[in-house]
């Protein structure tokens, strides 16, 4: 028994955590949920809404062990910020003594501190496998195609 549960404690021991620190965007009521995200390794994985535009409320959820380790130091549980098309900006506080006004950082800049990096998408979206063309990528690719016809053309006229 005791040869099974000491390789057994070891793997456990050495294994990721399997928390992960979770971000929820809500309008500044906490009516509705906007956002939705979740940290993957370095990655920071968020989906917004779409076609909310509008102050938001923003709420980050550290896992104890995370909060232990001090994996994120200074990140408070919820700052104030918009969404606007896509793009989260933070209202950061000013520091005692500074002015009061608050500075804005967008998602991604607010991230760089705590060597997260930003992957956002809008809620909902599909994904799709490599050498697959969705209707915007084909429209542009023939758009592309016929203005270097254009090109062509012009150039044989000299």
């Amino acid at each position: 028994m005791t040869r099974i549960l000491l390789p057994l404690l070891c793997l456990t021991a050495l294994a990721p955590a399997a928390g992960a620190l979770k971000v929820q965007v809500w309008d500044r009521e906490l009516q509705t949920k906007v956002g939705d995200g979740e940290s993957s390794g370095s990655k920071l994985v968020m989906q917004f809404v779409g076609d909310y535009d509008g102050p938001v409320v923003v709420l980050f959820a550290q896992t104890d062990e995370e909060k232990s380790r001090v994996t994120f130091p200074g990140l408070k549980s919820s700052y104030n910020g918009s969404l606007s098309k896509g793009l989260l900006t933070l209202q950061m506080p000013g520091a005692s003594g500074a002015s009061p006004t608050n500075t804005s950082l967008t998602l991604s800049k607010f991230l760089t501190p705590f060597k997260l990096t930003l992957s956002a998408q809008p809620a909902g979206l599909s994904l799709s496998l490599p050498g697959l063309k969705t209707t915007d990528t084909a429209a542009k690719d023939s758009s592309g195609k016929s203005g270097a016809a254009k090109d062509s053309s012009a150039k044989d006229g000299k």
